[in-house]
């Protein structure tokens, strides 16, 4: 759920193009990519499960607390190991605080308070919307993402799943409006921040790990400034919801950004962002087998349409290649791995 900046666009890193330090994560090859892709799409779809029963023992903003907390603790714990240093500037710092809070603290929270009303299945198809909010954003913000037809009517199809999964011809009746709101509106802040950082942290200097490190503490910070004043410690701490939390910290939003990094080096950003596509059918098995949640028909078939237009918002048309290409823009398009191919932490 902590996955970076739009990953589509960029091209595959090749091995020369990825420092064996500070440009990324050089992750462990004991286990095949699609190993460590499963175990990634796994963690992201049960975060929706784990927020659910963390706002059971505690109120959402302590469960967004917690998650950040633990998974600054473990990006602290890698930045040690490599031996990365911050980011450098107060300009860079201030892009990485509005980050944070677009991709991390305002979406966390909000899932977080959306699930004391909805089910964690809905939760985790609302997410599944975040490409489709991003079309629509790359109309005005982005002139390189101009839509094609195709783009175009996968933003159709896609918002067609989503009345389909909110039963629109019922009247929405059954649904908690403000719950499914906010899931929604979550979603639209990941599509935001997005945009936000491609256009602001691309070039930074920095690497990739020091950049998402330095934004979920910075979201960390954030959290801890705005949940006392809005909750109480609790008088007493179940032991169920507290493993929820350190687990959607712990592995949700450090351990699975880590893998991502893995992911997107071996294999390049473009097949990584393919995890996207399979933790709202995680999420709702998950809500379903464990939490016992109902699932109704127009669920998951809106589910199934939801995904095909936000498969279809991005693709990309291919581009027309001189015969002889310059020598200097052939290695500009290779070493091309700014911020926006980072993973960022999101649910």
């Amino acid at each position: 759920m902590s996955p970076a900046a739009p990953t589509s666009r960029s091209p595959r890193p090749s091995p020369a193009s990825t420092p064996p330090r500070a440009g990324g994560i050089r992750a462990p090859r004991l286990l095949d990519w699609r190993v460590r892709f499963g175990v990634l799409a796994l963690i992201w779809g049960f975060s929706f499960l784990f927020i659910k029963v963390g706002t059971e023992g505690f109120a959402p903003f302590q469960v967004t607390f917690g998650r950040l907390l633990f998974g600054t603790a473990v990006l602290v714990v890698a930045l040690v190991v490599k031996r990365d240093r911050l980011p450098r500037g107060a300009r860079v710092w201030g892009h990485l605080t509005v980050a944070a809070l677009l991709l991390n603290a305002l979406p966390f929270s909000l899932f977080a308070y959306a699930e004391l009303t909805i089910p964690s299945t809905l939760a985790g198809i609302c997410n599944a919307t975040t490409p489709l909010w991003g079309m629509l954003l790359s109309l005005v913000a982005l002139s390189e993402d101009r839509p094609t037809r195709v783009r175009a009517a996968g933003l159709g199809l896609g918002f067609m799943g989503v009345l389909t999964v909110l039963g629109a011809w019922q009247g929405f009746s059954g649904l908690d409006v403000t719950g499914t709101a906010m899931a929604l509106l979550a979603s639209f802040s990941y599509a935001v921040g997005w945009i936000y950082v491609r256009r602001t942290l691309s070039g930074s200097g920095a690497s990739n790990l020091s950049l998402a490190g330095s934004q979920v503490g910075l979201a960390t910070l954030q959290l801890a400034i705005v949940t006392p004043l809005f909750t109480s410690v609790p008088e007493s701490v179940e032991i169920l919801p507290l493993l929820a939390v350190i687990a959607l910290g712990a592995l949700g939003t450090g351990y699975a950004m880590l893998l991502q990094y893995g992911v997107v080096e071996e294999v390049g950003p473009t097949t990584a962002a393919m995890v996207t596509y399979f933790i709202p059918v995680i999420a709702t098995a998950a809500g379903v087998a464990v939490l016992n949640e109902q699932l109704t028909w127009n669920t998951p078939v809106g589910a199934v349409v939801v995904l095909a237009g936000a498969a279809l918002t991005q693709t990309r048309t291919s581009r027309r290649r001189p015969a002889n290409p310059p020598v200097h823009r052939e290695k500009a398009a290779d070493t091309d791995t700014t911020s926006r191919d980072r993973p960022t932490a999101r649910v």
